[in-house]
Formats: structure tokens, sequence, C-alpha cells
């Protein structure tokens, strides 16, 4: 079952093959009071995603920046191929270099066959290299404007339990109803159609949650003064967990300042990555981040790819963004930004229990390490613009 439960629903969007879409949805609101559904197990999300696509009555829109059509990316393939052959509108956007070994040109051709419309984010082109350091690395599906899912999790095996078992990756993903679902169809559709400009960026009122975007410069500067507010704001705790912790100088500042101010700042990041680079990267400021009082602690039994922060057990966020050079510089990201206790105290619940399953990183203990070790973190840190 989802960690956290509680579902809601409605709908939009706009521009020509989207006014029609739009004309079934009330108008978008900034922020809302629904409740979340948090996930942790992928088989649970990905049950919930399939079963709202093949109920899908006017358009599904998929995002997704790695689709693998193994076990569980031909389920999804073979669902949005059924629902376009039954009139509903199919949009799926798949990051061309996330996506690169999992999504042939033959699947691409099947779905474009069945009527669904496919895009491969930042082809690569010689008339434009420098796009291809821009990755779209959102995860998202809305469903008629009514209901939306976005997060950590990708379409693929390894994510599932009952594909890979106990290795699975340890994820989370957030179920979003009523006006969040309508903003998520917004910012699919500016995504879609590179209009970023026309969607506001919103505050978030108390007991509220927005989603935020960095597709504009504007959006991207206010997704990086969310992550500072919520560190220099945190009064008692700050909990997050990442994947890739590769973290820029004011990001470093900013929980240091924390600690220092007293409050217990607690780092989950993974023992065994996928990016070894990011790994080093990140393991170069260990000492930096243990000297002044933050508490950073590697999750033991298998690869922790969920995205979360959690201050004072009252505000939070959960989303695509990983506390890194490339989310918070390069990459397009979606990030669901609340103020509502409950979803904070899921995270929280989830957190504590993920610790159970790590081991803090002790000072004495870390100054031992090898030689060959520091060699490869500072060699990894110079690289840290590009991971």
């Amino acid at each position: 079952m989802p960690d956290h439960v509680r579902n809601h629903s409605a709908g939009t969007e706009s521009d020509p093959a989207v006014e029609a879409r739009g004309r079934h949805c009330d108008p978008p609101a900034d922020s809302a009071r629904e409740p979340c559904i948090l996930y942790t197990e992928g088989d649970e999300l990905y049950a919930a995603m399939l079963a709202a696509i093949r109920a899908a009555r006017r358009h599904v829109c998929l995002e997704s920046y790695i689709f693998s059509v193994d076990e569980v990316g031909r389920r999804f393939v073979e669902a949005l191929q059924e629902r376009a052959a039954n009139g509903v509108r199919v949009h799926l956007m798949v990051d061309a270099v996330g996506s690169l070994l999992g999504f042939s040109r033959a699947v691409e051709r099947e779905l474009r066959k069945a009527g669904v419309q496919v895009r491969r984010f930042h082809r690569w082109s010689w008339r434009r290299p420098w796009l291809v350091n821009r990755r779209d690395h959102r995860k998202l599906l809305v469903v008629d404007g009514r209901q939306a899912w976005l997060g950590g999790y990708n379409i693929q095996r390894e994510c599932s339990r009952e594909v890979v078992g106990e290795a699975r990756w340890r994820d989370t993903h957030v179920g979003v109803g009523g006006c969040l679902a309508r903003r998520a169809q917004l910012l699919f559709d500016a995504f879609w159609y590179q209009r970023g400009d026309r969607v506001p960026t919103p505050e978030c009122p108390a007991d509220h949650s927005v989603l935020l975007s960095n597709q504009t410069r504007r959006g991207r500067l206010h997704l990086n003064r969310v992550l500072h507010r919520m560190m220099a704001g945190s009064r008692h705790t700050l909990d997050l967990t990442t994947p890739y912790f590769v973290p820029t100088h004011s990001i470093r500042m900013a929980l240091q300042a924390a600690a220092r101010r007293g409050v217990r700042v607690r780092l989950l990041v993974p023992r065994r990555s996928d990016v070894a680079l990011a790994q080093w990267a990140g393991r170069a400021v260990y000492d930096e981040m243990i000297n002044n009082g933050i508490r950073v602690y590697e999750y033991l039994p298998r690869f922790i790819h969920a995205k979360t922060m959690v201050a004072d057990g009252e505000r939070s966020l959960v989303g695509t963004a990983n506390l890194d050079y490339r989310s918070l510089l390069l990459n397009y990201e979606l990030v669901l930004q609340s103020r509502q206790r409950e979803l904070a105290a899921g995270l929280e619940a989830r957190f504590e229990r993920d610790l159970t399953e790590a081991r803090e990183v002790r000072a004495e203990h870390w100054r031992r390490r090898p030689r060959t070790a520091r060699l490869a973190e500072a060699l990894a840190w110079s690289l840290r613009r590009w991971l």
C-alpha cells in the first residue's frame, strides 16, 4: 500500500491541439490543499499509473527521463497504444540521452503507428551541439488533467520488486489530483510546446502544495530560492535524501549555516551508486560536511534514488531534482513544494525507516580512507559542474 493515502481529481491545458482538452477543465489554480499519495514501491506506483492510463477518456501525457521497453516499459507501451487506438490523445516525451539504449526506433515507430505523439527531447544536433548538455530529467504522468504523478521513478525494470526482487531501487514518487493535477497539465503543455513563459511561478501558501518547474530562467531561480529558503528557514530539523550529492557552494554554505544554528541536519545518500564519478565527487565534501555538524548516512541495502527534503516536520520537497550541479543549473526538473504536515510526516517516517538500513559516516573512520580514494574524489570534484 502507498505510505500516505487519499486521492482527488480535476483537469487543464492551452495551445492549438490543447484547447479541446482545456474545455473539459476548470481554470488552473497555483496551489492546492488536496492530499497527496506517497509511493515508495515501484510496483504499486506502476500499477496505479497503468490503471489510470487504461481508464483515460480524453488525454494521457507521459514524460520520463528513462523509458526502457523491458518487462515494465512494455506494459506502458501497450497501454498507450490501446488508448491511442481508441481515440484518446496520447503524448509521450522521453529524453534522447536517458532513453537512448532502452527506447528503440522500432518502438517509437510502433507507437506512432498506433497514434501516439512521440518526442525525443534534445536529440543530438550538429547545428546546436550545446543542447546535449541540457536534459529533460522530469518524470511526469498526467491523465485527463485530473490525476498526476511525479517524482524519482523512471519507467524501467530496476524499480520493480516483481522483476528484480530485493535489489530494486529505493525511490519516491507522489500522486496528486485537483488543482495540482491541473497545474501538472499546464506544465506538461508548456514543456511540450516550449512556452514556459506562459505559466506563472507561484509561492506556496500555508497548508498548501505547489508544483514547481525550472523550464524558464525565472523558474530555475525560483526553485533554487525555494531550496535555500527551506534550509535557511529550518529551526529544528532538516532531513535530505538524494542519490547524487554534488552540491554547489551556496548549497554547502546553507547546510552548514543551518547546522551552526543548532538545526539537526541529516543527509542520506547511497552506499552504492550507478554513477561512480558522481559518488566520488560527493564524497569529496564529506569532511567539510561532517566537520561542520552535518550528519551523513550511506544507505546500505540497495541504490537509493529518492529526492526529498523535510524541514521541521512541516515543510517538504519531493520531485526529480538532485542536489547536484546538473539539476540546479542545467537539467529540466519538476518538484512538489508542500507545507502540508501530512505529507511531511509521511516523508519523515520513510526517512527514519531508511536510516535503520544506513550507516553513519564517522569523522574518525572517514579520515582513514586510502589515498587512492582521496585522489578519485579530487579528480571527480574537478568535474563537478558536469555531474
